[in-house]
């Protein structure tokens, strides 16, 4: 029997298109997935939709993920994290409602991505009350920002997005034939290779998998893209995707930018349901 499944992109603070288009599944009581997955920001996003917490997310990443708790720029130069993805989620758990339980009794299973350092594979974790935390801080864990591996079951991890930015093949592959795909990049974007990865080779020669897996990514990711693009015959996809002047980039502080991001999301997740008509750009 075929499943729906709604898969949702990171990429940080572009995050907040995703944060405003399921405040607006969750108005319109668009809850009717199988599964959900994601990485990295997308993770975050999807746990505060399955737990019927409006808003947390936008708030989360408006407040906390603005503060220099979380980005710092002096710590980093220090020695210290760039983005101390374990405070930000720790803290915003204690500041910000998250009704777990909710999504503990309901009927939609989260999944959440991670990048193996031993092998630089993708993980594909169901979050339960014994390992949430782990494995959403891993997922969160952008290499070189935040300087630790964290583990999950025991075996050291990093950003999911590393490995497998849009999990919408394997979403397709678990039997999914009817795909929401909640982007952080407008349609139409390829990813280039960055000039930054061979100089990070030296830092990287420990653990070759991780580095190789930081080489692919730009293929792994352009291969998502692609899947998109063209899905098998069999398989009804609904892309929702920010519009080409989305304002927000993955370090964006500015709140005025990220609220206005947080609104094309709004609108763009209301128009996937048909209760807005699509606004061109």
């Amino acid at each position: 029997m075929s499943q729906r499944a709604l898969v949702v992109e990171g990429g940080a603070m572009r995050g907040i298109f995703a944060a405003g288009v399921l405040d607006a599944f969750l108005e319109k009581k668009h809850q009717d997935f199988d599964f959900a997955v994601g990485a990295s920001a997308g993770s975050t996003n999807l746990i505060g939709y399955l737990a019927g917490n409006h808003g947390r997310s936008r708030q989360v990443i408006t407040d906390h993920a603005c503060r220099p708790d979380f980005i710092n720029w002096s710590r980093f130069m220090s020695g210290g994290h760039l983005c101390d993805v374990h405070w930000l989620w720790h803290q915003s758990r204690i500041d910000v409602p998250l009704n777990l339980e909710r999504h503990w009794q309901g009927n939609t299973s989260l999944w959440v991505v991670t990048t193996s350092i031993e092998d630089g594979a993708p993980r594909y974790f169901q979050t339960q009350p014994s390992n949430l935390d782990e494995v959403i801080t891993a997922s969160c864990s952008i290499p070189f920002a935040y300087r630790d591996f964290p583990k999950v079951a025991g075996h050291p991890m990093t950003d999911g997005g590393l490995a497998d930015s849009i999990p919408v093949r394997w979403a397709y592959e678990q039997g999914a034939r009817d795909i929401t795909v909640v982007l952080s990049r407008p349609q139409g974007f390829r990813k280039r290779p960055s000039a930054l990865t061979p100089l990070l080779k030296p830092w990287a020669r420990d653990i070759p998998a991780f580095y190789e897996a930081m080489a692919k990514r730009t293929d792994v990711y352009n291969r998502a893209l692609d899947f998109i693009d063209s899905p098998p015959d069999d398989c009804c996809l609904n892309v929702i995707a920010p519009p080409m002047h989305f304002p927000v980039n993955r370090l964006t502080t500015n709140v005025e930018k990220l609220q206005q991001g947080y609104q094309q999301g709004h609108r763009a997740g209301l128009q996937s349901l048909g209760v807005e008509k699509a606004v061109v750009g």
